[in-house]
């Protein structure tokens, strides 16, 4: 017994030192990272279409623009509908009436009060009306296709923002890993020649300037670096917002980005180019039919609207609170037509006609602009990409030609015949055509994403 007792006291303090210590190790385990997402530009943009919070909201505003279709749809079916009502009357409203006329041996002038109704009342009834023609609900079926055209069309419109904005991210961020990557092969070189200038000057043959050269070279560089990562931290961190994804979201870019692949103008073609092709000109054309045929609902205002009706019902009057027992009901039929013909509304409908029309002559005047817009984006465009093309051209030109001379230039100096100040000219000169070249370089391809979405070709 006591032996048992002995196990069962083992037994607690076991499970009590693993439930102290579960916790503990629980804590100690490092959150599971997300595993990190390899992402072209193409997947990119495929990411944020469907996760973007506009994108989303458009789409939403379709599904609404859909189920107020249905609605619309609606007002054609007939409706049906059923009530019932029960009335009591404690006084009974009393008239008097002639006697006379009942019983013309009375005198006349004999009056009597009667009370018409009764104290306890009710009644049920079941109703159906159909809209047999009424203008503004056939505008409304005639419209449905055009509402559901223009919230498809700002869907589209709304995809393209977020491409153009996506890609420019996603470039942005391509462009400093570039050029983090060229300026750590410099850093490394740098550092090779410091170390093998500090041991030159350690034997007697070099200035102890020339190691100081080489270290505020050295730390300027490192600047440039730090500046560049944190270029690539923000622009990171834009990318994911514009793709509506979480910042905990680790990312690698697979894409390249090459001046060869900037001026390739093969996905490019401007060839009979069309307003339409452009999704603002298809917004504002689905707009101005969907004015139009509010213009044609108001002049329809004025046309006769025709329905049907029919009803039936039962209803039952008594002196006395006794509908629960089996008493007689008084049922009923009637159907019918309503013409409804409108005479004189004020001149509302002639001001809703003026302002119909002149929103229609204003989505006019708004798709001439912009059929301006259009034309002067394009030439935009055009110009910008070619001269932001040539200036690539030329900055990567130069950065070579840049790096030609810093190699040249170290080989000298390593050769003892080259002084440090030119190394220092060579190597500022270098870093600044470096500069020049990544900034030629993104500016280049934002200028062909403009280019292509002037043309709509995104």
């Amino acid at each position: 017994m006591l032996l048992t007792r002995k196990h069962m006291a083992l037994a607690g303090s076991l499970l009590l030192a693993l439930q102290l210590v579960t916790p503990v190790r629980a804590q100690q385990q490092p959150k599971a990272q997300p595993e990190t997402l390899q992402l072209s530009a193409r997947q990119a943009v495929d990411y944020a279409l469907a996760n973007q919070s506009s994108v989303k909201t458009a789409k939403l505003d379709e599904l609404i623009q859909l189920a107020l279709n249905k609605e619309v749809s609606g007002r054609a079916l007939p409706t049906i509908k059923g009530t019932g009502s029960y009335q009591y009357n404690p006084i009974l409203q009393k008239q008097q009436i002639d006697l006379h006329n009942f019983d013309p041996s009375l005198p006349p002038g004999t009056y009597q009060p009667v009370a018409f109704g009764l104290a306890h009342n009710v009644a049920g009834e079941v109703r159906m009306d159909q809209v047999l023609f009424d203008p503004s609900v056939l505008v409304a079926l005639q419209a449905r296709k055009t509402l559901e055209e223009l919230a498809n069309r700002n869907v589209k419109r709304s995809e393209i923002e977020v491409k153009v904005s996506v890609y420019k991210a996603y470039y942005n961020i391509l462009a400093a890993n570039k050029a983090l990557t060229i300026l750590k092969g410099n850093m490394a070189t740098l550092e090779r020649l410091l170390g093998e200038t500090k041991e030159i000057y350690r034997n007697g043959m070099a200035e102890k300037l020339d190691v100081d050269r080489l270290s505020v070279q050295m730390t300027n560089m490192q600047t440039e670096i730090t500046k560049l990562r944190n270029v690539i931290e923000v622009g990171t961190a834009a990318l994911k917002f514009q793709m509506g994804m979480p910042m905990v979201q680790q990312i690698e870019l697979t894409d390249s980005l090459t001046t060869a692949a900037i001026a390739d103008q093969s996905a490019v073609s401007t060839d009979n180019f069309d307003y339409s092709q452009r999704i603002e000109y298809q917004v504002l054309q689905s707009q101005k039919r969907a004015y139009e045929y509010d213009l044609k609902r108001y002049k329809l205002a004025g046309v006769p609207s025709l329905s049907l009706f029919a009803s039936t019902g039962a209803l039952r009057g008594s002196s006395r609170f006794d509908y629960f027992q089996s008493q007689s009901w008084y049922g009923y039929v009637s159907t019918g037509v309503q013409l409804s013909v409108p005479i004189f509304t004020g001149l509302q409908r002639k001001r809703q006609v003026d302002q119909a029309f002149l929103t229609v002559k204003k989505t006019e005047e708004n798709i001439e602009n912009l059929k301006l817009s259009i034309d002067f984006e394009q030439s935009q465009s055009a110009s910008s990409f070619r001269n932001n093309l040539l200036t690539l051209q030329a900055q990567e030109d130069n950065m070579k030609l840049a790096q030609e001379v810093y190699n040249t230039t170290q080989t000298k100096y390593k050769e003892g015949v080259g002084s440090s100040l030119e190394m220092s000219n060579a190597e500022n000169d270098l870093l600044t055509a470096q500069r020049n070249y990544f900034d030629a370089l993104y500016q280049a391809i934002v200028a062909k994403i403009d280019y292509l979405k002037a043309y709509g070709k995104l």
